[in-house]
């Protein structure tokens, strides 16, 4: 089980010194953010009008730390806290039904956000604000740890967290990316990046990406292989009572009941995370079920390339036997020039018909299909990755959510860096650096400060202010 601790406004003070002394102890930090622009396809639709007029209803965080001590000791065993913060809006705001409508089927609860909301406002800070308990201060924290920031299809989420908690969003983009790698020195890293461009899944979205990690990393604790290990904290008694238990388990009930192979697999939820018909799709949108699917059509596939390559090989020895025995190519080959004849090789079939590498991406959904969720977006938007239909009071919430984004970076860390550990020079995972997955485009987001584009006045104050107050 997920411990996932309720951040709301009448706790705040008491977990103020944990949240903060976590983000400073943390290897890294994993947010994800909701807003009342999320959900389902009209909704996401509706970002791309910009961000200004939303906010953010929840916001989940995840520290993960290495645990230094362990009943097993591992370089990669995290000792995990997870927060989850209900927030309220203090200023006028656009709602979308749509969205209200997804939050709900997801067990977002309005009536804790309107009686214990933590408040804030959009924008620019409103006085001297450094020394209050506030989400605002709690951000500020977050860039002064200069901890790797890690995201799932990051970049709205960074815009919400910019223009909720920290000031009013720069007029260009170049400005826009300028101060994020001022404030997040340590890095700011894509999940569905790593998960497309990295591990080369046949899906990218969130919770497909999450159970793919988990499912290859049990195969590599069964066969006592490196692997990875999460740990969490033992809460006292008098906290249960804000504190959300999530079940992380393997599989879905009805996946490992068998009950859920008599349904057909949806196959835009399959392929997108995502379904017009939410909860009232007939068919299932089990990701364990989805899994296996696709691991089946990915062994179906590698058979066939390799007895493709086998029937290729067997026809270029054959046309290279009979080229040798009339001797007219080989003579071409050697620019007309009489020589030895060439000795024919010994045929081994093993050797010749070994299956190649193949890349999932390759060989399952293409791309471009896998990424259509881009054109509902808007050129500027992300659609929010969404999840099947609830299950124990629904999964879809930030804390657990964020907690999702950390495994999948924390198992792909543990790939890429194999027996190395050592983070300390260079950045913390090169190869997804700085890169923000960008919807339909085969290129990410570079998330740097160039020579045509300086920081905002906004954010050359609010740095400022957190250095100086650190």
């Amino acid at each position: 089980r997920v411990p996932v601790v309720d951040v709301q406004s009448d706790n705040l003070a008491e977990l103020w010194p944990s949240m903060v002394l976590a983000l400073r102890s943390a290897t890294f930090v994993a947010v994800d953010t909701v807003s009342q622009g999320g959900g389902g396809g009209g909704a996401g639709r509706g970002r791309s009008r910009g961000a200004t007029d939303r906010v953010c209803l929840p916001a989940g965080a995840e520290r993960p730390r290495r645990q230094e001590v362990a009943a097993e000791p591992s370089e990669n065993t995290y000792l995990c806290q997870i927060y989850n913060l209900t927030l309220l809006c203090t200023e006028d705001y656009v709602v979308e039904p749509q969205s209200v409508q997804f939050l709900v089927q997801h067990g977002f609860d309005f009536n804790k956000q309107y009686s214990q909301g933590i408040p804030y406002h959009k924008g620019n800070d409103k006085g001297n604000e450094s020394q209050s308990l506030s989400v605002r201060t709690l951000f500020l924290e977050l860039i002064r740890a200069k901890k790797p920031l890690i995201l799932h299809n990051g970049l709205i989420d960074l815009v919400f967290l910019y223009q909720c908690f920290y000031a009013h969003l720069p007029d260009s983009l170049g400005t826009f990316t300028a101060d994020l790698s001022e404030m997040f020195p340590a890095g700011i890293y894509d999940t569905k990046y790593a998960s497309e461009f990295e591990t080369r899944f046949v899906a990218s979205y969130l919770e497909y990406a999450y159970k793919k990690c988990k499912r290859e990393n049990c195969k590599l604790r069964d066969s006592s292989g490196q692997h990875l290990t999460m740990e969490f904290c033992s809460y006292p008694a008098y906290m249960s009572r804000y504190i959300d238990y999530r079940y992380c388990s393997l599989e879905e009930e009805s996946h490992s009941a068998g009950g859920g192979n008599n349904v057909p697999v949806c196959e835009k939820f399959s392929a997108y995370g995502w379904c017009p018909k939410g909860v009232k799709c007939p068919q299932s949108h089990n990701i364990d079920l989805i899994i296996d699917e696709d691991d089946k059509l990915w062994e179906k596939r590698k058979k066939r390339k390799h007895r493709w390559k086998h029937r290729k090989n067997m026809k270029v020895l054959a046309k290279a036997f009979q080229e040798e025995s009339s001797g007219e190519k080989m003579e071409q080959a050697q620019n007309g020039e009489e020589g030895p004849p060439r000795k024919q090789s010994c045929y081994e079939p093993t050797a010749a018909t070994e299956p190649a590498e193949i890349a999932p991406n390759g060989e399952g959904r293409p791309l471009e299909e896998i990424s259509m969720d881009a054109e509902a977006a808007g050129a500027a938007g992300k659609e929010k990755e969404t999840h099947g239909p609830p299950s124990l009071g629904g999964t879809h919430r930030a804390g657990f959510d964020a907690f999702m984004t950390g495994y999948i970076m924390a198992y792909v860390w543990m790939l890429k860096q194999g027996k190395n550990t050592d983070a300390g020079a260079g950045p913390w995972l090169p190869d997804c650096h700085n890169k923000l997955y960008l919807s339909g485009k085969s290129v990410p987001l570079q998330i740097v400060k160039s020579l045509f584009s300086k920081s905002s006045k906004a954010h050359s104050e609010k740095i400022k202010l957190a250095w100086d107050s650190a």
